[in-house]
C-alpha cells in the first residue's frame, strides 16, 4: 500500500519559479511512487485581505499551473481546500487540543503580525496552523512535504495530534516531514537571505511561472552577486550559490559540474545562461497553462477539482465522524 503524501499552495495568482523547483517538479516526480493529494489551500489565504474576484480568479489559476506542470488528475488528488468542509470542521475542533502559548511562539506568526498593528492581527493569521494541522490529520497523512520554513508547522501538528490522542484514543496518524532528493530552497534574486516569494515588492526578485523569456533574461542579468566575478559554490557568495541552485535543478548538474563549466565565464555569461535555461523549461508550462486557460477547457477544469473534492471527501467524511464521536458528540 502506497503511503499518502499531502501538500498545499496558497492560490496567491502565478506561482513562481521557487514553487516550481521547490515544490510542483518535485510532486511530480514521485506521483506514481505515492498516493498523493494536494490542495489550493484557499482557506488559508484569507488571513489577509483578498478582492473576491481576484482570489477566485486566482484559484483557478493555481489549478491550471498545478496540472500545466505536470501533475496528473488521475494519479493525483487535487481539489480545492474549502470544497471539503471537514478541513474547517476538524480545524475547529483541534483548536480545542492546543495552547495559546504555542501559537505564540509559532515563527511565521510573530514575523508577520509584527508587520501590523496589534489591534489589526486577525485571529485567523495567529490561527492557522491548527486549519495546518487539520489539513494533514484529516487524511492519515504518512508525508508532509516541507522546507526549513514549515518544520515548525509540522512539529505543531505531531503535537497536536498526540495530545488528540492521548485524550480520546488512536484516532490520527503522526505525519513526518518529507524532504526530496531533487530541488532546492530558492531564495530572491535581489535579496539571497530572502525565500523567493510572489509577494515581494520587487518585482525582479521572482520570477513567475508565466514570465515572458525576455523578462527572465532581464532578472537574471540583474540577480545580485558579489565584486568576485567567479562562479562559486559557497556560503559566503549566496547570490552565486542560489544562482548555482537554481542551474543546477533545472539541468540536474552538480554545484561542481557547474563551476567547472563556467570556470573563467564570469557573472554576465552565467546569468544569461541560467536565465535562458529558465526560460527553455518554463515555456513547455506555459504553452500548457494557455491551452488549459482556453474556454474549451472550462468543463474539463471544474470536472478535475469537483473530482478531486469527491475522493478527498471519502477520506474526510469518515475522519470527522470518528473524531466525532471521539470527543462524544451524536453523529
Amino acid at each position: 500500500m502506497k503511503q499518502t503524501i499531502l501538500s498545499g499552495i496558497q492560490p496567491s495568482g502565478i506561482l513562481t519559479l521557487g514553487n516550481y523547483l521547490g515544490a510542483l517538479r518535485n510532486w511530480v516526480a514521485i506521483q506514481n511512487d505515492y498516493d498523493c493529494k494536494y490542495f489550493i489551500a484557499d482557506l488559508h489565504s484569507i488571513t489577509v485581505t483578498q478582492d473576491p474576484k481576484t482570489l477566485h480568479e486566482n484559484i483557478k489559476k493555481t489549478v491550471m499551473q498545478y496540472l500545466a506542470c505536470g501533475l496528473d488528475p488521475d494519479k493525483n488528488t487535487i481539489f480545492i481546500q474549502s470544497h471539503v468542509h471537514e478541513h474547517a470542521e476538524l480545524g475547529w475542533i483541534l483548536n480545542n487540543s492546543t495552547y495559546m502559548g504555542e501559537m505564540e511562539r509559532m515563527t511565521q506568526f510573530k514575523d508577520k503580525s509584527a508587520k501590523q498593528k496589534k489591534d489589526s492581527v486577525r485571529v485567523g493569521l495567529f490561527d492557522y496552523p491548527v486549519l495546518m494541522a487539520a489539513d494533514i490529520l484529516l487524511y492519515d497523512a504518512d508525508l508532509v512535504p516541507v522546507g526549513e520554513d514549515q518544520r515548525q508547522h509540522l512539529e505543531i501538528t505531531r503535537t497536536i495530534a498526540r495530545r488528540f490522542n492521548s485524550q480520546y484514543g488512536d484516532i490520527f496518524k503522526i505525519p513526518e516531514g518529507y524532504i526530496s532528493e531533487a530541488g532546492a530552497r530558492i531564495m530572491s534574486l535581489q535579496d539571497p537571505s530572502k525565500k523567493m516569494s510572489k509577494s515581494d515588492s520587487n518585482p525582479n526578485a521572482y520570477i513567475s511561472l508565466l514570465d515572458a523569456k525576455d523578462v527572465i533574461i532581464k532578472k537574471f542579468k540583474k540577480a545580485v552577486t558579489d565584486s568576485e566575478n567567479v562562479v562559486r559554490y559557497s556560503s559566503e557568495q549566496p547570490g552565486v550559490q542560489n544562482l548555482i541552485n537554481i542551474y543546477s535543478c533545472i539541468t540536474g548538474k552538480t554545484a561542481t559540474e557547474v563551476e567547472k563549466e563556467f570556470e573563467g565565464a564570469g557573472y554576465g555569461t552565467f546569468k544569461v545562461t541560467v536565465g535562458e535555461a529558465v526560460a527553455d523549461t518554463l515555456a513547455m508550462i506555459q504553452a500548457k497553462y494557455e491551452e488549459l486557460n482556453s474556454p474549451e477547457n472550462e468543463d474539463f477544469l471544474k470536472d478535475v477539482y469537483a473530482k478531486g473534492a469527491e475522493r478527498a471527501r471519502l477520506l474526510a467524511t469518515p475522519k470527522l465522524r470518528q473524531v466525532y464521536e471521539a470527543v462524544g458528540f451524536i453523529v
